[in-house]
């Protein structure tokens, strides 16, 4: 990932819930694009913020003092002037992720999943679902299966697979793709719900999950949380609304406390044991977390 830091503001509240969702889906490498220095005319206060970064890095098990920071400014770039700080900084910045971030290994060798970001209907050739291939491979002519929101998965045939418009016979893990269905609707699948191949993956409603919840400097909540608090729950593309109960003898969650909870959502969604989550309310993020059960 590249995270995006302003020089003249130095680290912000969602500069931590960033980099604290970074950690909780997984990403491995961050390299730090340093922004706006055009701003700031002294050089110890572009150490401080250096500093700063690579502390908030390492409270959150990141290398900070191995992470790249590449300062410059996008703007300047952008309108081609200052060349030092602002084109020669984009390229000392790209040359930065393919030296630090090593290609990431792809788990083409599980069965295939696709999460639905986008559905599109195409005149004289039918639906399109797009997304990036989370794992395994899919190839023309495949039966595939849509699970999600509904009670029951829905099964289909790929009939095509094209990427940067390009037609493909094969996706694999690591790709962006549209996916051609046969006989499907276009009201009949929609973003939130998975392509996968058919018996892989089931739809749940109910599960227990270890939450991280975040506190107000991460850009979390100020106050604690009861029983039958009902956030949006963020599972790959899903966004779902869903009620959380605290375990017996608890009363409330504070913010910046790890709890156990057993949330029942209002839809069934594709889940597994070991899936990752955001939890969300009013547009922010107030927690991270990790189903550890399935209950339902």
């Amino acid at each position: 990932a590249i995270l995006v830091v302003s020089a003249s503001d130095g680290p912000m509240p969602q500069t931590r819930e960033h980099i604290l969702l970074a950690r909780q889906v997984n990403v491995p490498y961050i390299v730090v694009y340093m922004n706006k220095v055009d701003q700031v005319n002294d050089d110890e206060l572009l150490d401080l913020v250096d500093l700063e970064i690579r502390e908030l890095l390492d409270f959150y098990k990141f290398p900070g003092d191995d992470t790249p920071i590449v300062r410059g400014s996008a703007l300047a770039a952008l309108e081609s002037r200052d060349d030092k700080i602002g084109k020669e900084s984009i390229l000392e910045l790209m040359k930065n992720v393919d030296d630090y971030i090593p290609t990431p290994e792809r788990p083409i060798d599980q069965p295939f999943l696709m999460p639905i970001e986008d559905v599109f209907s195409i005149e004289g050739r039918g639906t399109v679902v797009t997304g990036r291939v989370e794992q395994g491979i899919l190839k023309k002519g495949e039966e595939v299966e849509i699970v999600g929101i509904e009670d029951k998965p829905k099964k289909t045939v790929c009939t095509g697979v094209e990427m940067f418009r390009k037609l493909l016979d094969r996706a694999e893990a690591g790709d962006n793709v549209g996916a051609l269905l046969r006989g499907v609707k276009r009201t009949d699948v929609r973003r939130g719900q998975v392509l996968c191949q058919p018996g892989t993956i089931s739809p749940h409603r109910k599960f227990e999950a270890e939450v991280y919840v975040l506190n107000k400097e991460e850009g979390g909540r100020h106050t604690p949380f009861f029983n039958n608090y009902r956030p949006q729950f963020f599972f790959r593309t899903a966004d779902i609304t869903g009620g959380i109960q605290l375990q017996a003898g608890t009363e409330m969650i504070m913010p910046g406390d790890n709890a156990t909870l057993n949330v029942e959502l209002i839809q069934p969604v594709a889940i597994q044991e070991g899936l990752r989550f955001a939890v969300r309310e009013g547009g922010r993020t107030v927690g991270a977390g990790v189903i550890s059960k399935i209950l339902e």
